[in-house]
């Protein structure tokens, strides 16, 4: 049991040293022709979930959301970075990244290629949706603004966390690579 624990912190740390370090090198940002950048910086967090449970994917979210605001403030690059200095829009938000995507896997651990490529979209669609979320609900942008982000932001980063989230626990775990039920 003590041995556990200290796994979950190590891969906590771990992967939300991983997190800080796709933000601060900027890789986290994948450049998109809507001119906002698609960010992965979530995927960590989904992948914590899967790999070790809900409350690791929390403590990832929070290292997430916690860099997130301190990046907005020092210093600010954008006019909408002042809006995630915000705990409400930056941290809250990503509390929920991985609990989703730890639920969404183990309601479909039976087919786990299905479940990891579904549990990738279903956290980074709640990291967009709840972020979203709070910027209407707090007035910053119209609520006619959020579907253009959805579509043309929150799909893209959906499919790109899904695939992240399925080839980087596939090769963890190694799983086998199955099709019409014989080994490729």
């Amino acid at each position: 049991m003590p041995q556990e624990r200290v796994r979950k912190v190590v891969i906590t740390g771990v992967l939300g040293a991983i997190a800080v370090f796709l933000g601060l090198t900027r890789l986290g940002f994948i450049p998109w022709f809507t001119g906002v950048s698609l960010t992965i910086m979530h995927v960590p967090a989904v992948i914590g979930a899967v790999l070790e449970g809900p409350g690791v994917g929390v403590g990832i979210g929070l290292i997430f959301g916690a860099f997130s605001m301190i990046q907005a403030a020092i210093p600010p690059t954008g006019q909408t970075d002042v809006w995630f200095t915000n705990p409400l829009i930056s941290v809250i938000p990503r509390l929920f990244i991985g609990p989703v995507a730890w639920a969404v896997w183990r309601a479909l651990q039976r087919w786990p290629w299905l479940a990891l490529i579904t549990a990738g979209a279903a956290g980074s669609l709640t990291n967009t949706f709840l972020v979203l979320g709070a910027i209407g609900l707090l007035g910053l942008l119209p609520w006619a603004a959020m579907l253009p982000i959805v579509a043309f932001n929150g799909i893209p980063e959906a499919i790109a966390s899904a695939l992240l989230t399925l080839a980087i626990v596939a090769a963890y775990r190694r799983l086998p690579i199955r099709a019409q039920g014989a080994r490729l």
